[in-house]
């Protein structure tokens, strides 16, 4: 289906469309993922630190059984516009933090509908919605964070892949990470993420067109926050910024970067991260910014 004029107009009544959850940081997924991504972390007891983009444990979606699309994401409407594109990607976002999330944590995020933008590539329509979630616990904003999500028509049988970018080779931490299904399952039930495109082989082949099942964008950037906790620098993030480039399947290993960016920031707290295929090829672009 086309995104004609009408149908934007229509889409575009969801700006300022707002929700809001509560939720309490708990143990068991701070637990979970720790062990899904190797590490030793501390005792998860009352106020110890969330680390950065673990949030995404918590506010999980619930849609009944009943409402489940066929590609494993809740139906079209709701809180999201019905956007009538099949193929729902999560694209980037932009991270602030104000001050810290611990477990024990009672938090309020409210999430808004920013934008709806509509544009047109080589594979057809593109439709952009923007949602900016404020997390709040019990000493005010938290973190705000503003979500891009792109919706995409179906492919096509001659549908060409953009021209794959070189990844930089300035590096100086880098981590190969194999994403076998396990861990996209682990991750996909963390998340409560039914989407067929990270676990089910023959859907992803088969109905969408790619050659294995796609890493997760938010276990990339999780992945990449995590190789920068990894280097010791005793620092937390500030500012984070992240945007999918290119997919990432489990049929190769990946790797995650990351390298100060002394050019703009001579104290190497800005730092570019980012994440590459087995050939090379950039995947994922990313900037954090500590203190």
């Amino acid at each position: 289906m086309r995104i004609d004029p009408p149908t934007l107009a229509h889409l575009q009544a969801w700006i300022g469309k707002t929700e809001r959850y509560q939720d309490t940081v708990t143990i068991a997924p701070y637990r979970a993922l720790s062990a899904s991504l190797d590490r030793k972390d501390p005792d998860p007891i009352n106020g110890v630190f969330l680390p950065e983009l673990w949030h995404w444990l918590y506010f999980l979606p619930h849609a009944k059984q009943s409402e489940i699309g066929p590609d494993g994401h809740p139906k079209l409407g709701g809180f999201l516009p019905p956007v009538p594109l099949p193929r729902r990607m999560w694209a980037g976002g932009r991270l602030r933090w104000e001050q810290d999330l611990v477990i024990g944590d009672a938090m309020e995020r409210v999430s808004t509908i920013k934008s709806v933008t509509h544009k047109s590539g080589r594979s057809g329509d593109l439709l952009f919605v923007l949602v900016e979630h404020q997390i709040h616990n019990a000493k005010g904003l938290a973190l705000t964070e503003e979500h891009d999500i792109v919706y995409r028509a179906a492919a096509s049988p001659d549908e060409k892949a953009p021209d794959p970018t070189p990844a930089p080779s300035n590096a100086k931490w880098s981590k190969i990470i194999q994403p076998d299904p396990v861990l996209l399952f682990r991750y996909s039930a963390l998340t409560f993420n039914g989407h067929r495109i990270h676990y089910d082989r023959s859907y992803v082949t088969q109905e969408e067109g790619y050659p294995g099942l796609i890493v997760h964008g938010p276990l990339i950037a999780t992945l990449l926050v995590d190789l920068v906790r990894q280097s010791n620098l005793g620092k937390k993030l500030k500012r984070f910024e992240f945007r999918a480039v290119r997919p990432t399947f489990d049929i190769h290993s990946m790797q995650v970067n990351a390298s100060p960016d002394l050019a703009v920031d001579p104290s190497g707290k800005t730092l570019s991260v980012w994440a590459q295929d087995h050939e090379g090829w950039l995947t994922m672009q990313a900037k954090a910014e500590l203190v």
